[in-house]
């Protein structure tokens, strides 16, 4: 025997007991190398794979692509893997994946240079499957710590899931309220296959069998629609349900195979390692679902909120094509009285039943919002004026219905405003304005009823809504000021007080009367915002005068009727009292008639506290509406003030001064001031003052002035009449 036949022998008994598997292929591509430790890999012997092409070893996906791989590199020498080490994951004998580290050579052998392969596998153990699932989720927590979206981050787990097992299609699905599923993840399952497992519902045996046994996940997820998976390309599955941090089944990873003979546990422990990380996943989805449902959507009904609504109007707007809908504002009718007579929590449960009434006379595309408080918002796609009506009249019909409530039988109505695209506006802003001006204007002609915006006058609907959109800018910019009017008293011309009264100047619009912008503010609801906004004012600035040495003993503030519903208008006031250091009796709020006639029980308690904190109550324009001189004995007034048109007559009207002769003799013996108002003559002055009026308000003494021109006013004389003077005269004598 030959040295060359002694080397080549111990070569291959080397070989032979290597501990990594050992494979040479010829030219041919046949096995005709097999050690020992590559039969252990494999399960197979040598005797079953010798002389065999070496793609029977290769995993099923790639076998039939195999020669081909192998060729190019005989032919080119161009390849991706001689001479490189990688991880590769093959199926053995028995169906078990088996993972190994690869690394090939080539050599040309024999006289004819013919090509060999020779492969090292170096089997991967367990330990380092451990380690990649924990690579896997490191990989998956940093994700979740930064700014992936958890679609993504979904995705990555099951990219990494389906490396692991070849062939396969993981599928990670969480379980919904109503205890169906929902595929977070899992875009290499037959569509047909994913829309059965998202139609199906667990029943309560079902989540009670997943929270004892993880395991039971593979009959829920396959063992009902095997048949089905088999026809598609599935033939075997391994799954688990995940459990959340408080013990509750919340979802389920799957992972599919497309290898048609039996595969063994392996790719079982992959799924049962990568479920805890799947659990934090969900977990995060669930959180910031939360957090979106909480930006979008209204908590009490489920629907939009405002915000949300308006992302939609914008969208729609911006679709391509001659697209049209409608926009329906729904205002509850008497829903205060609901809250009072029920008490909030039920009046809460209200607006839920209001919510789950118009949710099913909606269809499936209708857009439904709560825009705020007792308002509601329903969009119609591709709807006519005509069509927005009639849907309208089918709800005024279902509301006739009454609504149980805690046991309450309860009848309800919205007073409603309809609006459409692209008649009503160009984009949402518009047509909410426009849907809410109609529904102010059904709520006071036909309450319970609707108005369509094309039945207002356009260019008034215009005005307002341009007027509202600048007055509600120039609220938030503090663009409004307060003018003062002096009050002097009639017997001495001392100043008795001022009345404050709000001005707006627009940059572009210009000066706007109040009575237009007042209007304007009533109608849009802004109202409140203006008075609670003059209130503070009033007091900054009567402060202000006093560290100035300008001494105004009180401050008259207008308040609408809206402003004696709100629960919050007396500690309000009880706070800017406080935070001005001022007396009560320095701030008078002045009421309007309407106030005096509505007589609710909330309305007389919110005046009688604002009595009991010693502030004024002043009754505004009395004579002009309908309210009778009995009213003022069941109201806790300090003054009346005489309306203006009433004194533009008085020196030649004897009808004026037989009202005003009334008045100030009623406010006087239920010892009341007596203000009036419009004041611009001598003539007036003294008849007004021979009836005993207390004070006088008008262009006689002064205009209304800004807060400058007022402290400069009240530093100069009075302007004192010929009475005032024989007044001043009798004093000193006496």
């Amino acid at each position: 025997m030959t040295d060359e036949n002694v080397n080549s022998d111990i070569c291959m008994d080397m070989l032979q007991q290597a501990r990594d598997g050992v494979i040479i292929i010829d030219d041919r591509n046949c096995i005709v190398f097999f050690n020992q430790a590559a039969e252990k890999l494999w399960d197979y012997t040598a005797a079953e794979v010798m002389g065999r092409n070496v793609k029977c070893l290769v995993p099923m996906e790639y076998r039939d692509r195999h020669d081909g791989f192998i060729a190019h590199n005989r032919e080119t020498g161009m390849n991706r893997i001689v001479g490189t080490s990688r991880e590769i994951t093959f199926e053995s004998k028995n169906g078990d994946y088996v993972s190994a580290e690869m690394s090939i050579s080539t050599a040309l052998i024999g006289a004819d240079k013919k090509r060999y392969y020779m492969a090292f596998m170096k089997g991967v153990t367990e330990e380092s499957h451990r380690k990649k699932l924990l690579d896997l989720q490191n990989t998956v927590f940093r994700s979740l710590s930064g700014d992936m979206m958890i679609q993504d981050v979904a995705d990555l787990v099951c990219q990494g899931v389906e490396d692991f097992v070849p062939n396969s299609v993981a599928v990670l699905m969480l379980l919904t309220a109503d205890n169906t599923l929902q595929i977070l993840s899992g875009s290499g399952l037959p569509r047909r296959f994913a829309t059965a497992l998202e139609h199906m519902t667990l029943t309560e045996a079902d989540i009670a069998a997943l929270a004892n046994d993880l395991d039971e996940a593979s009959s829920v997820v396959w063992e009902s629609y095997r048949s089905v998976g088999i026809s598609l390309g599935l033939h075997d599955c391994w799954a688990s349900a995940i459990k959340a941090s408080n013990g509750k089944i919340a979802g389920i990873l799957a992972l599919y195979s497309r290898n048609q003979h039996k595969v063994a546990e392996w790719p079982k422990r992959i799924v049962s390692g990568a479920v805890p990380f799947c659990g934090v996943v969900i977990e995060q989805y669930e959180a910031r679902q939360h957090i979106s449902q909480l930006a979008n959507y209204d908590p009490l009904t489920g629907f939009l909120n405002r915000t949300s609504l308006h992302k939609v109007l914008k969208s729609m707007i911006s679709q391509p094509g001659d697209n049209r809908f409608a926009v329906l504002l729904l205002d509850l009718d008497r829903f205060r009285d609901i809250n009072d007579a029920l008490g909030h929590v039920q009046g809460d449960t209200f607006l839920k039943v209001i919510a789950e009434r118009l949710k099913t006379l909606c269809r499936s595309n209708y857009v439904l919002s709560r825009a705020g408080g007792d308002d509601f918002v329903i969009v119609i796609p591709n709807a006519t004026p005509d069509m927005a009506v009639d849907f309208t009249k089918t709800i005024i019909k279902a509301m006739e219905r009454p609504l149980d409530v805690a046991g309450n039988q309860i009848s309800a109505s919205f007073s409603t405003g309809i609006a459409t695209f692209p008649e009503n506006g160009p984009d949402g802003e518009s047509l909410i304005s426009h849907a809410e001006v109609a529904m102010r204007q059904a709520k006071k002609e036909a309450r319970g009823g609707y108005r369509l915006v094309n039945t207002i006058d356009s260019k008034d609907a215009q005005d307002r809504l341009v007027l509202g959109s600048a007055l509600r800018d120039s609220l938030s910019k503090g663009l409004l000021n307060l003018h003062y009017q002096p009050q002097v008293e009639a017997r001495t011309g001392e100043i008795y007080g001022v009345e404050a009264l709000a001005r707006w100047n627009h940059p572009t619009l210009g000066n706007i009367f109040p009575s237009r912008f007042i209007a304007v503010a009533e109608e849009t609801g802004q109202i409140e915002a203006i008075g609670r906004w003059s209130l503070e004012e009033a007091c900054r600035q009567l402060t202000l005068w006093e560290r100035e040495g300008v001494h105004i003993p009180v401050v008259s503030v207008n308040l609408s009727a809206a402003h004696f519903h709100n629960r919050g208008l007396v500690p309000m006031i009880a706070g800017l009292l406080e935070k001005y250091g001022l007396a009560p009796e320095r701030l008078t709020v002045e009421i309007t008639e309407s106030v005096m006639m509505e007589e609710s029980e909330e309305t007389m308690n919110v005046l009688s506290s604002i009595r009991k904190l010693g502030v004024g109550l002043s009754m505004d324009d009395f004579g002009t509406g309908f309210s009778s001189l009995s009213r003022l004995t069941r109201l806790p007034l300090t003054e009346i003030k005489i309306d203006r048109s009433f004194i533009m007559n008085l020196e030649t009207d004897p009808n004026a001064q037989a009202v005003t002769t009334a008045v100030i003799g009623i406010g006087n013996r239920l010892g009341m001031t007596v203000v009036t108002e419009g004041v611009e003559t001598e003539a007036q002055y003294d008849l007004l003052e021979s009836l005993h009026c207390d004070v006088l308000q008008g262009y006689l003494f002064a205009r209304p002035m800004s807060a400058t021109d007022l402290a400069a006013w009240a530093r100069q004389p009075r302007l004192l009449m010929p009475a005032m003077v024989r007044k001043t005269d009798e004093g000193k004598k006496s």
